[in-house]
């Protein structure tokens, strides 16, 4: 699996702003994707140093549009710790 297909996008919420701050960066991450596999495609993708990667499953919402129902898509977070002398990541950089 690729570094491009691990890291789908970023997660950009009000607590993961705070996170910014203390190097903490939050991704949604393919859901067959392991920790390790996460950190490596960090690492490559961003050219930093990952301390430690925690991850969570997070169901879908249920969600109504008039009389018809259905859920939003299930997806797995990733909060990406980096290592102190590590780097940031530009993208984050001008959002905080």
């Amino acid at each position: 699996m690729l570094a491009q297909d691990i890291i789908i996008r970023p997660l950009l919420t009000e607590k993961g702003y705070d996170g910014i701050a203390d190097k903490k960066y939050t991704f949604i991450v393919a859901k067959s994707a392991n920790k390790t596999q996460i950190k490596d495609a960090v690492e490559k993708l961003f050219k930093v140093d990952v301390e430690s990667v925690n991850t969570v499953n997070c169901k879908g919402k249920k969600k109504r549009m008039g009389r018809y129902e259905g859920y939003t898509s299930d997806y797995k977070k990733a909060i990406v710790q980096l290592k102190a002398d590590s780097k940031t990541i530009e993208f984050f950089d001008s959002l905080s």
